[in-house]
């Protein structure tokens, strides 16, 4: 019952309202990571922002001011991990709360490797709380999907989908047909592999943040996967096959169409 009432709801969206052809065109020229998405993806990216925008509430921080611009980019890059998983995937949240820059949370609790509690601040691009909001710097909103290994959306985003069983440990629901032992062992492989490396004092591939933990190598992956889905492929090709199946998108395929046309 509730999911036909929420479906008739958006369709009326989509029949009333509409993104300007001008301001979508200009996010999608914008951002790299969008342009090499093909025509029918990008109508069903649009109607996926549009909804996006009826149905969550993009917040400015103090006196920072968004526009409609920015609220379309911060959605359409939302909402790209979800061009094939829908808008569903994003349950549990309304708000999203965008700084212009970097914003400083105090407070923070963490445990370091004796076990010992220390508590202090943060300076944040992005965070994503349990059953919260997600936060976002402008700022790195807009170099995010540029092809430089960078999205601060997809990667907050990805947390939230992460958070759709109860947990940030790195493995979302896994769709039926997928192999939560070899999802689990490909990432954990992986990740261990990345701290040897940090261990031995090496400058790896992947952001050294990832091994913070299995919650932020999932979402640093994400990060890679749509921003730079061929080198992703090529250092990690089996993260990027679970990714692939998991995400249920393949922008190395789209990369590679683009640079034969």
């Amino acid at each position: 019952m509730f999911g036909i009432t929420r479906r008739s709801r958006r369709r009326r969206i989509l029949a009333q309202r509409s993104i300007p052809e001008a301001l979508w065109e200009g996010t999608v020229a914008d951002v790299a990571s969008l342009s090499r998405l093909d025509a029918e993806e990008l109508e069903r990216l649009r109607d996926l922002v549009l909804i996006f925008l009826h149905e969550k509430s993009l917040e400015p921080a103090a006196e920072f001011e968004l526009d409609d611009a920015m609220r379309v980019r911060i959605a359409a890059l939302a909402c790209r991990p979800v061009l094939e998983l829908g808008l569903d995937s994003y349950t549990g949240f309304v708000s999203v709360i965008v700084h212009p820059g970097e914003f400083l949370v105090r407070g923070r609790e963490y445990e370091d490797e004796a076990g010992v509690v220390h508590v202090g601040d943060d300076v944040l691009s992005g965070e994503a709380w349990e059953q919260g909001p997600v936060v976002l710097a402008w700022e790195d909103v807009r170099a995010s999907g540029q092809g430089h290994g960078f999205d601060v959306v997809a990667h907050e985003f990805a947390h939230k989908l992460d958070l759709l069983d109860g947990a940030v440990n790195g493995v979302p629901p896994l769709h039926r047909g997928m192999s939560f032992d070899t999802w689990v062992e490909t990432f954990q492989t992986a990740y261990e592999a990345l701290g040897a490396s940090l261990d031995r004092g090496e400058e790896p591939w992947l952001d050294p943040y990832a091994a913070e933990d299995p919650g932020e190598f999932f979402a640093v992956c994400s990060e890679m996967f749509f921003d730079v889905p061929a080198e992703l492929h090529e250092h990690h090709p089996p993260i990027y096959a679970q990714l692939a199946a998991f995400y249920r998108q393949d922008p190395r395929a789209r990369g590679a169409e683009r640079r034969l046309a």
